[in-house]
């Protein structure tokens, strides 16, 4: 018999590991607003961690308490099985890179990242040999004597990036750190850091609020909103399974239909939704009782769209395109339906536009598959 094949388990998935960053239930009030409502996270050594969120939603409220700019109301904050709820910022093994880089203008990017070593008081040849292995590490050893303003804008990210581990923390915040870059840049970027992270596997902990930066660089995200956490998990499960309809919609683009539950199997559920005008039959796990009103999802490049009616009525409607979104590599269609609801339907533009079949106007049939459907409590 072969031996069994080793799977990789994630350290979250892993009883036997502990979490590196413990966050149990902190709270934070200014005056009568809780900006943090008892949150509670535990993130493994090595990980990029993002937290996610519109704006005011108490990301940043986080990172602060994290780094010791703010004291909790409530709870307790442990790095390394260390309790820091009370620690100043200088005691925390806790750096942070912040949104405008704040490199000093006058140094030059050398003495830029060897700033805090100096500040520590080490030996100027364990200073050289950190600052040469940060600058090479960025790959910037030949900007060595250059100041901040001789430097584009991905440059001096990263040398903010060099000066915020040149310390060897245990713990790097970064607050919007591509925020200032343009989207072709930041892109290069967010692959470049996540290298960095990996190479040198200090734990990251991302605030954004850009969804498709969180998405691509991120081991495990948490969506949060008014404070609180709304779920927490590897960016493919929350995009593929969210657990509510604030998650779906913020996540992406998302079609809902509302309905209620006429039929209950082990395996499958089937809705019927006045908004999709189809019965809707949608694979599930657990108990979905029949009279339940629930919410179905379905991402808009899940649906199919044909002029040819497919066979069966379930998990086909039909309606008529009134927008078309050309984004380059995908179309993104608008479809009225008779209910007067809209649903999107995302196709690869694998022809050009004026080849393409279906124009303004046309009617069509949509359809997708049950198991792409998510099922989410109303």
């Amino acid at each position: 018999m072969p031996p069994p094949i080793k799977r990789n388990i994630e350290p979250w998935q892993d009883p036997n590991i502990k979490p590196y960053i413990q966050i149990e239930s902190i709270s934070k009030k200014y005056g009568s607003t809780e900006a943090v409502r008892n949150v509670s996270l535990s993130i493994y050594k090595g990980e990029l961690f993002s937290l996610l969120g519109g704006s005011g939603c108490g990301k940043t409220s986080l990172l602060r308490l994290l780094a010791g700019f703010e004291t909790p109301s409530y709870g307790h904050i442990l790095i390394d099985g260390i309790d820091i709820t009370k620690w100043p910022p200088y005691e925390r093994p806790v750096n942070i890179m912040f949104q405008s880089y704040a490199l000093f203008p006058h140094m030059t990017v050398y003495n830029n990242i060897a700033f805090g070593l100096k500040q520590e008081g080490l030996a100027k040849n364990i200073i050289h040999e950190r600052v040469m292995e940060a600058l090479e590490l960025i790959q910037m050893v030949q900007f060595s004597d250059r100041k901040p303003q001789a430097l584009s804008g991905g440059q001096r990210q990263r040398v903010a990036l060099a000066r915020s581990i040149v310390k060897q923390p245990k713990l790097l915040l970064l607050d919007e750190p591509l925020a200032a870059l343009d989207k072709r840049l930041r892109e290069q970027t967010q692959f470049e850091l996540v290298n960095i992270q990996e190479r040198v596997g200090i734990t990251f902990i991302l605030v954004t609020h850009d969804q498709e930066e969180a998405m691509t660089m991120s081991s495990r995200m948490a969506i949060m909103k008014e404070g609180q956490i709304m779920q927490v998990g590897a960016p493919h499960d929350i995009y593929e399974f969210p657990n509510s309809k604030f998650v779906a919609e913020f996540i992406g683009s998302m079609n809902i239909f509302d309905g209620v539950v006429i039929e209950e199997e082990e395996d499958h559920v089937v809705v019927d939704s006045p908004e999709a005008n189809c019965p809707i039959l949608a694979t599930h796990v657990g108990a979905t009782p029949i009279g339940a009103n629930i919410s179905v999802a379905i991402r808009p490049e899940k649906v199919m769209m044909s002029k040819t009616q497919p066979s069966g009525n379930r998990n086909c409607t039909k309606g008529i395109v009134r927008e078309i979104a050309y984004l380059g590599d995908i179309s993104i269609y608008y479809v009225e339906l008779p209910s007067g609801k809209y649903i999107q339907s995302s196709l690869p533009n694998l022809l050009r536009l004026s080849e393409r079949n279906v124009k303004w106007d046309d009617e069509v049939y949509l359809f997708w598959r049950a198991e792409n459907c998510v099922l989410l409590s109303v």
